[in-house]
């Protein structure tokens, strides 16, 4: 369950019920959650909470890039944002557009996979400079975009990863969807018996409470 309180049918404003008529059908997705795709739901119904951000989020839709190479940077911004949500719906995605399987299993590690082309990697390498390199993308990067992208698409992608970024960010931050784990890095306590192995890889560490 998101950490915002999720916005329910009644009361919900016209472009939120349609979004809502889109995804859910008829149902409440408050009382009775659940998409298509296995998620909860719960982007929908906590951005349901603000309307007109939600209309911004679906705003702009149009885009000529070649949809394999978008859903290839977005999966790789969920990864590389290290969100559950945004890299697994987005696989599916891929799959949709008809990326290959090798190539969806090989975005962890595409640096050294050679299951890409000249061109994907482009993609992938100008995603991984946006993403970890907070936008500092090398010249040599952005002229293997521009080899096959002209300006108008290089925005489309420069928006797509960076909105998606943005997603992947605030699902984590809210616990929305397939981000709403506990966190990992928490104290590993001493075994009562020194020597023995604790089992750091248990969620029950990320349940303690202060």
């Amino acid at each position: 369950m998101s950490r915002i309180s999720p916005q329910p049918r009644d009361g919900a404003s016209p472009n939120v019920l349609e979004a809502y008529e889109k995804i859910f059908g008829q149902r409440d997705p408050v009382a009775e959650p659940g998409t298509s795709t296995g998620t909860p739901g719960d982007w929908w119904t906590t951005w349901g909470r603000v309307p007109g951000i939600l209309d911004v989020f679906g705003h702009f839709t149009g885009s000529t890039v070649d949809p394999k190479l978008k859903s290839i940077a977005i999966m790789r911004t969920g990864y590389g944002c290290q969100s559950q949500f945004v890299f697994s719906q987005h696989c599916k995605v891929g799959r949709f557009v008809g990326l290959a399987e090798e190539k969806i299993a090989a975005i962890p590690y595409w640096a050294v996979s050679d299951a890409f082309d000249a061109n994907e990697r482009a993609v992938l390498a100008y995603v991984d400079a946006t993403i970890f390199e907070n936008g500092r993308v090398h010249d040599r990067v952005f002229d293997a975009l521009r080899a096959f992208l002209d300006e108008e698409q290089i925005l489309m992608l420069t928006y797509a990863i960076n909105m998606y970024r943005f997603h992947a960010t605030t699902t984590r931050a809210l616990k929305m969807e397939y981000d709403n784990v506990p966190d990992r890095i928490v104290e590993i306590p001493s075994p009562a018996t020194p020597g023995v192995v604790q089992d750091w890889q248990s969620w029950q560490w990320a349940q303690v409470k202060d």
